[in-house]
Formats: structure tokens, sequence, C-alpha cells
């Protein structure tokens, strides 16, 4: 299965499936703090077999990762289900900790806000990285003079003070063409907007508000496709997937331009738009037995996953770390 059929297995996936207790973030009103119970409890049959539900939300970065995992462990567990949406990473904390979902996909770290909106239903979880990522700045096909593109560029595109005033390319750098700017960007409950406009512009959140925002990646590529002075930016599955129809920018730092790719988003050159994936599971979710074989799965597979899902993998030491986080997971669970 190619990896833009996995994102529309998801699709279907999540249509027919499922939603994992109140364990990753699902706590009942009447249940007592820190119990989940978005979900029915899970039987197990004979030889081990479950039977359950398990609900996942948050970032259209993580998304797909998560949904290759769910695909692959569901050839050991047919009867526990896995549905994956994507509302963005503030959308998924959001219902994480409103008690909706078991597990939170993030292309960012938990905020302190979102922290205390956990606390004060119970919910505890614990942070896995189950990937890297490099954040890919993208460009139409016919654009011929941007192969390469400073932060300080990026900064003068997408800064606040931006906003009616770099409308053209030549007004980001005078060798450029006069050609329409349009960009096209990750919405405001993403955890791609917060990182990018971190890195870039200095502030999480500081951003020009008159470009083309969307939750949906897809979005952006059409965006960009369809217009020749067109400039974005998502993560780089998405780029992969959609190589034949844009361009990546090499990104300079200041220490010359630098392609996104795997092997510089795991050596550190790529930067500052490499950046960890995570999921966030509850410690309530952890006790079933469904959910717990889930994350099982995922851990002990998730170079794997990663590589045939085209993610770039952990390095040795994230790897070691995930395992250790798991495991601390689970002994909280127990």
């Amino acid at each position: 299965m190619t990896r833009g059929q996995r994102r529309l297995s998801a699709v279907a996936t999540a249509a027919i499936v499922v939603g994992l207790s109140a364990a990753c973030g699902g706590t009942n009103t009447n249940a007592p703090a820190g119990e989940g119970t978005a979900s029915a409890p899970a039987s197990q049959g004979a030889g081990g077999e479950l039977a359950g539900q398990v609900k996942v939300d948050g970032s259209s970065t993580v998304g797909p990762l998560t949904s290759a995992a769910s695909e692959f462990f569901s050839e050991e567990q047919p009867k526990v289900n896995v549905s994956v949406s994507t509302s963005g990473t503030g959308g998924g904390f959001e219902k994480f900790c409103n008690g909706e979902t078991d597990i939170s996909n993030a292309s960012r770290p938990i905020k302190d806000e979102e922290k205390a909106a956990c606390e004060a239903k119970g919910i505890k979880y614990t942070e896995l990285t189950v990937a890297t990522d490099a954040l890919t700045v993208v460009v139409n096909k016919e654009n011929t003079w941007a192969t390469c593109l400073t932060t300080d560029q990026l900064k003068k595109m997408w800064e606040p003070a931006a906003e009616g005033k770099i409308n053209s390319w030549k007004d980001v750098d005078p060798k450029f063409p006069d050609e329409p700017l349009k960009l096209f960007g990750a919405g405001t409950d993403s955890g791609t907007f917060d990182y990018f406009t971190d890195e870039i512009n200095g502030e999480e959140g500081a951003s020009r508000k008159d470009y083309s925002p969307s939750e949906d990646d897809n979005v952006t590529v059409q965006g960009v496709e369809g217009s020749k002075g067109g400039l974005g930016y998502f993560g780089f599955t998405y780029f992969e997937e959609n190589a034949a129809k844009l361009k990546a920018v090499q990104i300079d730092s200041g220490k010359g331009c630098v392609t996104p790719s795997a092997e510089t988003a795991q050596n550190g050159t790529y930067t500052p738009l490499a950046r960890p994936l995570f999921v966030y599971p509850s410690s309530a979710a952890a006790k079933r037995p469904e959910v717990a074989a889930f994350l099982e799965y995922y851990v002990a597979n998730v170079n794997k996953i990663a590589t045939d899902a085209k993610f770039i993998p952990l390095n040795p030491e994230q790897e070691t770390k995930l395992k250790t986080d798991l495991a601390t997971l689970k002994s909280q669970a127990g």
C-alpha cells in the first residue's frame, strides 16, 4: 500500500471505527477524576485476541503515522478498531483534555494551558516521541528563483508586520521577480503553525493574517500548485507525497543552504525546521488492554512503521528513550 493509499484508508477507517476510551483524555463527569470512559471496555477472547475501540485525534502531520500503525496493528488484532481524526494539534488537545479521545497526536509539545485543562479533568498522560519531521517550505514548480531562502527572508514574508506590505516576491528580495506572493499555511489550531511562527517569527502564534490558512495540508498543496507565486509549508511527509506537484526550498539559517531530508533532520543540520513528533496517551486509557496493546505495538515497531509511511525514523537514542517512556506510562497505568 502506498503512502497516499494509507492516508485515504485512514479516512475510511475513521468513518467506520471507533473511540478508545476516555483513557487518553476521556473523562466522564460522573467518574472519578482521571478515569476515562470514552469507550466501552474491551473484551478478550481465546488466544489473547482483543476487541475494543481506540480513539485518536490531533495533528494532521502525525495522523498518517498513527494511521499506519493502526493498519499494521489490525493485522494482529483485527477486532480492535483504531480511529484517527485530524483536527490539528490544538484541536486534538482540546478534545483530549475534555475527555473525548484516548490518544492525542501532536506536532509540538503540549502547552501550559493545555496541561491545565487536562489537570482540571484529572487526565494524566505521557509524552511519547514517535518520529522526526523536517517542516518543509514549498513553492510552485514554475518558481525558478527561490531555490534557497534564508530564515530572515521567511520572516519578512510571514511576520505580522508583513501584512498588507509584502505582497510581491520582489518585496522579499529585489533580485526576485515582481510576481504576486501568495501564501498558504497551517491554521491556528495546528501545531505546525505554532512551531513555524515560533522558529521563524520569534514568537509562537505571531503571523500575518492575510494568507490562506487550513488545517488540511491538501488545501496548501492545491493552493501552491495553482499559483506561480505560491509558497506554503507543512510536514516532510506531505511534501514527499506531493513532490511531483511542488518544489521543496532549501533553508539557510546562517550556515548555508540545507535541503529538507531524513538525513539532515536526524543529523541536526536542517535548522530550525526539524522537529520531533509526538503522541500523548492518557494513563487511564493505557489501563485498557486494547489500548496498551496498540501502544506496545506502536513503540516496538515505531521505526518500521515510520519508514513504511515515509516518515523520518527515530535515531537510536530517541528510540531508547521512547521505550523507557512507554515503560513509565505502563507503570503509572498499572
